[in-house]
Order: structure tokens, then C-alpha cells, then sequence
């Protein structure tokens, strides 16, 4: 079965943090009862994605592959198994302005939203 991203602060500065989409795609980190911390422009100084690993989901891909192949045959039987959605899991070390370090380990579209508000 896929793993599923944390979206949460992994290692460093606010470890146990989670991260998430906000409103008009800001990225917060937050923990329950404290402040939260958007990451952008004006709070990051950097930041560098460490790995990608991008999967397929077995269990979708033989799925639609078996739904495919009952619709349409061989070829729906193709069709299906290479339509599986890709899971994302994206390491990125965020270097805060004040030279504090975080490892998120985050989904495609949260990194897609960081790229966008630090750029």
C-alpha cells in the first residue's frame, strides 16, 4: 500500500509541527495551542528539496486495470493499470531568516505552494 506523506516539521526547529495548505494557497506551519508560521518569501530565507519519490498506487492501478479490462478488454486492461494516481513524499530543509532549520516532509501540492510563496 502507498504511503501517504506527513506533512508535518520531521526534524530541526518545530519538530512535530504540522504543515498545511491555507487560504489562496498560503503554507502554515502550526502546532495545537501556538503560533503559526507562514512559509514564504518574507519568513524563508531558503530552501532545498532533499528527495522526491514518487509512487503509484498498486492497488488503484490493478483496480482500474481489472475494471478496464472488464469494460473494454486487453487494452482497457492497460489503460487502467497505467491511470493509478502517483503519490508524492517530498523532503525539503527550510532555512528560516533568523538561520533556524526545519526537514518537512510534505505532499506535491504543499511543495508545489512553497515553491510558489518563496520564489
Amino acid at each position: 500500500m502507498a504511503k501517504n506523506a506527513k506533512n508535518k516539521v520531521i526534524a530541526g526547529e518545530f519538530k512535530g509541527w504540522r504543515v498545511r495548505l491555507g487560504v489562496f494557497g498560503q503554507v502554515k506551519m502550526s502546532r495545537l495551542f501556538a503560533k503559526s508560521i507562514k512559509l514564504n518569501k518574507d519568513t524563508v530565507k531558503s530552501y532545498e528539496v532533499v528527495t522526491d519519490e514518487n509512487r503509484k498506487s498498486l492497488g488503484l492501478a490493478v483496480g482500474r486495470g481489472l475494471v478496464g479490462s472488464f469494460l473494454l478488454g486487453p487494452l482497457g486492461l492497460v489503460a487502467g493499470a497505467v491511470t493509478g494516481k502517483s503519490k508524492s513524499i517530498n523532503n525539503v530543509i527550510i532555512i528560516f531568516n533568523d538561520e533556524t532549520q526545519s526537514l518537512l516532509e510534505i505532499d506535491g501540492a504543499i511543495l508545489n505552494a512553497v515553491v510558489k510563496k518563496c520564489f
